[in-house]
């Protein structure tokens, strides 16, 4: 089946409700795509679908229209608070984009409520929403779906509610394996009637992905969309319309001279780690004048929604680990920065994924930035704690590469590595411990007098060193006191056990009551000075005290001088 436009919606051999049909035509949806006319009919007349297509081939319509249509035919209305649909998505952002397509086509059926469960939000916020308005429909990510089902708690039966389900699709399934949702997946489905409509979407299979068909669907129809020209036996992947260019060597600054040139488009710049997105994403900022960059990844929380509907709402912008790009036949174009030992990854993508690239013609003007970006971290140091947590995150991620016979951390060459990071010195890491690297040469700054921008940030980072100094000089003297103030004693000790001897000699009678106590004080006070109950000060005032009690002035004698 080529993925190209499929034939008009009233070619379908089922009619669809005039509200929907209403509603296409608004949105200017004047044909089907192939995935779209297969899909549609199949989930119509109650069959689970399995369908694999690419990303951009309008998977969104081919299952929220059913969904709707399914509802509508129910001979049993759904009441309020019954679920008789289920969308669970990898991301926000899929969740997001299909909640405001699902959105535009209930527009024209009030009786349906929905609802978007999403990280990002306090839960208990989404259980108040639920109770209060109900929701016949559920858009959802694993982890935040997986939570509402132990809500009973907080008045929130989820459980109980599914029992109307009619559908559910779980939509880019094969992302929602490799990001680790399997077992949250089968905590959802043990809480689902049997007797429903499963739709299973994704853009490649695996044996992963198949041991979920066979646990979630029943007889399901399998439905392969390939790209138009392309062989059965070499799928390809990736929209025809996407071109996907690959490019080696000074990544940073040719992504740079890149971006420059194509600062009135948008683009979508994806990186390995959170901290990278956070680093290179503000050296951009600074790099790339009158251009709006947004940064978003998977640890911000409520602003990763807002950014994303920002970025959105711009005619142009750069954004980082979110978007795709060449969607239902329109153009777009993909580069892949590589390090020269990772050029054998074209020929892997081309092979065995069906994804090829061709190399990128040389990008003109580009000029060495990364002196610049040194800069920014000599005049703040949040962007130099950002360069160490970016090339540290980087390392562990490319150590975890799924690709580890091309990926390898043994292969890095890290004296490049920090250079292209613009590092001012190289971090404390196990994989760079016991080597030099002679062609990276560090900062002759002290990395530690570079200070804040955030007058308040370096105020606390000041008074963190101040209390750490007092800490390690105490310690110090402690120590100090210690180790002198033993030696100190076992001296004075000596001298009085060899006084109390001499006297035990001279006058032929063993040592009196009065010695006795004296040295069992003066090791009682020992004892407190090694805990540090005591100063050594505490101590010497303590003996001295002693000494002046037992001992009358008197002249001195050969047995008292000191041995």
């Amino acid at each position: 089946m080529d993925n190209t436009t499929d034939g008009t919606w009233d070619s379908l051999p089922v009619k669809l409700n005039d509200g929907i049909l209403e509603t296409l035509n608004e949105l200017q949806f004047t044909h089907m795509t192939p995935v779209q006319s297969a899909c549609i009919p199949l989930f119509m007349s109650n069959k689970d679908v399995a369908a694999e297509a690419v990303t951009g081939s309008g998977k969104t319509l081919a299952f929220v229209i059913p969904i709707i249509e399914l509802l509508l035919k129910r001979e049993e209305k759904l009441k309020k608070m019954q679920v008789g649909a289920l969308v669970i998505t990898p991301t926000r952002e899929l969740a997001l984009q299909i909640s405001e397509v699902m959105q535009q086509f209930i527009h024209k059926f009030p009786q349906f409520t929905q609802i978007l469960l999403i990280g990002g939000s306090n839960p208990i916020e989404d259980v108040e929403k639920f109770k209060d308005q109900g929701a016949n429909i559920v858009i959802a990510t694993p982890g935040r779906l997986e939570d509402m089902f132990k809500r009973k708690a907080d008045g929130l039966d989820l459980a109980c509610l599914v029992k109307s389900l009619e559908v559910l699709v779980l939509d880019e399934a094969d992302r929602l394996l490799d990001m680790g949702f399997e077992a949250s997946l089968n905590a959802i489905l043990g809480h689902l009637p049997k007797q429903r409509r499963t739709g299973l979407f994704s853009a490649t299979q695996t044996q992963e992905l198949e041991k979920l068909v066979r646990a979630g669907l029943r007889n399901p129809v399998r439905i392969a969309v390939k790209e138009k020209g392309v062989a059965a036996s070499a799928t390809q992947k990736t929209p025809s319309r996407l071109s996907n260019y690959y490019t080696v060597k000074n990544k940073f600054n040719n992504l740079v001279a890149f971006l420059r040139q194509h600062k009135h488009e948008k683009n979508l710049v994806f990186f390995s780690t959170c901290a990278c997105v956070e680093y290179f994403g503000r050296a951009l900022e600074t790099l790339i004048k009158k251009a709006t960059v947004c940064c978003i990844h998977g640890k911000m929380k409520d602003k990763r929604n807002k950014i994303f509907a920002d970025f959105r709402a711009l005619k142009s912008a750069f954004v980082h680990r979110c978007g795709r790009t060449a969607r239902i036949g329109n153009q777009g174009n993909a580069l892949v920065f590589l390090l020269p030992m990772e050029e054998s990854y074209v020929n892997f993508l081309s092979i065995n994924q069906k994804c090829p690239l061709q190399k990128m013609p040389p990008i003109n003007d580009v000029v060495d930035v990364l002196p610049k970006v040194k800069a920014m971290s000599l005049a703040d140091r949040a962007t130099f704690d950002r360069s160490m947590r970016a090339f540290v995150s980087y390392v562990q991620a490319y150590a975890k590469h799924e690709c580890s016979l091309i990926f390898r951390v043994k292969d890095l060459d890290f004296g490049s590595l920090a250079r292209a990071f613009a590092l001012l010195r190289l971090p404390k890491m196990p994989e760079l411990k016991g080597k030099t690297f002679p062609d990276f040469v560090e900062t002759t700054v002290d990395t530690e007098t570079i200070r804040y921008k955030d007058k308040n940030r370096e105020k606390q980072r000041q008074k963190m060193l101040a209390e750490l100094k007092t800490k390690e000089k105490i310690q110090f003297s402690k120590n100090h006191v210690k180790n002198e103030a033993w030696s100190k004693q076992k001296s004075k000790k000596e001298r009085r056990q060899k006084r109390a001897t001499k006297r035990s000699r001279r006058e032929g009678s063993e040592i009196d009551e009065e010695d006795l106590e004296e040295l069992l004080n003066d090791t009682r006070l020992l004892k407190k000075l090694k805990k540090g109950q005591i100063s050594a000060e505490d101590f010497d005032k303590q003996i001295a005290t002693e000494q002046k009690n037992k001992e009358k002035p008197a002249g001195p004698s050969h047995e008292d001088e000191d041995v």
